[in-house]
């Protein structure tokens, strides 16, 4: 099914409506869902959105909560979501980051008791309209093996840096700290089809390229895979966002983030609330003119751009580019949603009684 983004839109927001936000919150976390799709990250796209629901079914989620600060000094904050939305939840704490770093030159925000909060991009980007540079990271459910283990302690555990660029679009990294993400297994689950050798292991410790390997004790890999593909560097990233997050913030860390689905319950022991979030926003200015910064990062993009490379039709993928490319096309021709979730979706819009997709 193609659908456009406006439509796609209007649905969305209609959907977190009917769970009991705010048209302002349902607009802003459908905002978030839609630029995933958008820019092609599918897995936590409008796919998300049946996710979502279980767990504002199961209590897990509150749809109208009273997001504030808790703790603050000029430059850094600590918010508490109160268990909303972490699509709406995060942009609010961007937003103090933000308007810390116009007073004081940066701002650092760390989040507990929110939920998953989308793409890590969507917020990194908020600072880069304001020519800030951008940090946004989260932990999330355990599904990761740290190095040398088979059990289950940290989440795919995303970060995301944006910078602003002059003639160019912002250079945005955004990255699972595991060697992929959950949402990549659930769309090959979707599809049918295997996914990389190394990727994931089983129960005992051992490379599959099977999808649901999770769903039988298996876990996923931190980023490289094993020691000798360099596994500890991406376990030392995940557990700088998890102590970021959570150890800062007074969340859940390590085992004790409460999963996404809604069929398995929280730990009965949880350390700390909700899943947490790190956000951050620098002033370009802070350090040279932003015009002498963004020549030079339109420099730094033209130089890698021009690179050599072993295959004379591949060039060099600037950091954001695809995604970039992605949003143009899809905002021209529509946004594709396979099959499995076009049905979930309009299943969830009867349920809800919102008018399904066609």
């Amino acid at each position: 099914m193609i659908v456009s983004e406006s439509t796609l839109r209007a649905f969305t927001q209609n959907i977190f409506q009917a769970m009991g936000c705010s048209p302002e919150h349902a607009a802003l976390a459908a905002d978030v869902l839609l630029l995933a799709d958008l820019r092609g990250i599918d897995s936590h796209g409008v796919a998300r959105l049946t996710g979502y629901v279980r767990l504002w079914e199961k209590q897990r989620i509150n749809a109208t909560p009273n997001i504030k600060i808790v703790h603050e000094t000029p430059t850094t904050a600590t918010v508490d979501g109160d268990g909303g939305l972490g699509l709406v939840v995060a942009p609010f704490a961007m937003q103090i980051a933000i308007e810390k770093a116009e007073k004081y030159g940066s701002g650092w925000v760390s989040v507990r008791n929110s939920n998953h909060f989308g793409i890590a991009s969507y917020h990194g980007l908020m600072a880069v309209e304001k020519d800030m540079i951008g940090f946004a990271m989260t932990n999330a459910s355990p599904l990761v093996a740290p190095t040398f283990s088979n059990e289950r302690l940290l989440g795919t555990n995303p970060m995301c840096y944006a910078f602003p660029a002059g003639k160019y679009p912002p250079v945005i990294v955004d990255m699972a700290t595991s060697a992929a993400a959950n949402g990549k297994l659930e769309i090959a689950q979707r599809l049918g089809k295997q996914v990389p050798e190394g990727w994931i292991q089983d129960k005992q410790g051992n490379y599959t390229t099977d999808p649901h390997a999770l769903k039988t004790g298996g876990s996923l890999l931190p980023l490289g895979s094993d020691r000798e593909h360099g596994s500890h560097k991406g376990f030392g990233l995940s557990a700088t966002v998890d102590i970021l997050s959570a150890v800062l913030s007074g969340a859940n860390y390590g085992p004790w983030v409460p999963p996404f689905v809604a069929f398995l319950d929280p730990p009965n022991d949880p350390v700390g609330k909700g899943i947490g979030h790190f956000l951050g926003a620098m002033r370009v200015d802070g350090f040279r003119p932003v015009d002498e910064f963004k020549s030079h990062l339109d420099n730094w993009i033209e130089r890698f751009k021009s690179a050599s490379t072993i295959d004379p039709d591949q060039k060099v993928i600037i950091p954001g580019e695809p995604e970039l490319e992605a949003q143009a096309d899809r905002l021209k021709n529509g946004i594709p949603l396979v099959d499995a979730v076009a049905n979930d979706l309009n299943e969830l819009a009867k349920k809800l009684g919102v008018e399904v997709l066609k």
